[in-house]
């Protein structure tokens, strides 16, 4: 009995030891379970949290609207007599659309000389998508003063006439009225309106280069713009009339500049 009890003993031991040791296997187990798990819960947690950080962005607010235009609109002279002419000069800000009654759509700043025949108020508008402006300006057209009380000569009217009326000349391959010959064209006008009675025939000259077709169609060109001249001027178109010689009646014959400026004219004859 007693040796049976021995050798129970260490059996019984042993045993008890592998229990330990699978119980000890099954606790690192667990222990490495919650491990997994406790890391797990972190980053789920940190990926919720950076989720929650995220703000959605908000789109920038519209931009405000422009302005409401100005406007401004003056004339210099605004008191002209008639035939003279006139400068109209505007200004605007922020606006996109700018129109002056009388001129139709223009530039939102700018200035353009008129001439109007009867005394005028012109109007200018300037929009924009805030708003509308209005300006307004008035030019003041004089009566012509009657004219001076025809003045008596023992001379002829023909006489008179190529005594007083100076010919407009011209640049070379041009038909503009410069304003030198401007001003000759009011001294002319106002001894045409001491004569009532007379008329007379503008002719259009042109030097001798170029073809005859051209310079027939040059010296119809000056002339028609020499009688539009005196017409803006105040004198009655009926008064004259137009012609164009072109080069074939030159006034001088030689070719150099001095006699081709000569040529280049507009001449005006006593019409009988």
């Amino acid at each position: 009995m007693g040796a049976e009890g021995a050798h129970f003993g260490p059996a019984m031991n042993c045993c008890e030891c592998s229990r330990g040791k699978v119980e000890e296997e099954k606790l690192k187990l667990t222990r490495s379970q919650w491990i997994r798990i406790i890391v797990a819960l972190t980053v789920v947690l940190a990926v919720s949290a950076c989720g929650k950080k995220k703000v959605a962005s908000t789109p920038p607010p519209p931009p405000p609207p422009a302005p409401a235009p100005t406007a401004s609109l003056t004339a210099n002279p605004n008191t002209i007599q008639a035939g003279q002419a006139s400068t109209l000069t505007w200004k605007t800000d922020y606006a996109t659309d700018v129109t002056i009654d009388q001129l139709g759509k223009v530039d939102p700043s700018g200035s353009r000389e008129v001439i109007p025949a009867e005394s005028t108020t012109y109007h200018l508008v300037a929009k924009n998508d805030s708003g509308t402006q209005e300006a307004t300006e008035r030019i003041t057209v004089m009566e012509a003063p009657p004219p001076p009380p025809q003045q008596t000569s023992n001379g002829t009217d023909g006489q008179l006439f190529s005594e007083n009326m100076k010919d407009v000349f011209y640049d070379y391959d041009s038909y503009d009225v410069s304003a030198q010959y401007q001003q000759v064209l009011q001294a002319d006008v106002r001894f045409l309106r001491q004569h009532q009675s007379m008329k007379f025939t503008i002719e259009g000259h042109c030097d001798e280069r170029g073809s005859t077709e051209y310079n027939l169609a040059l010296g119809d060109n000056r002339a028609n713009a020499a009688k539009q001249a005196l017409v803006q001027l105040g004198l009655s178109p009926d008064r004259m009339r137009t012609i164009s010689y072109g080069k074939e009646k030159p006034f001088c014959t030689e070719s150099n500049e001095s006699c081709w400026q000569q040529n280049r004219r507009a001449h005006f004859v006593y019409q009988k």
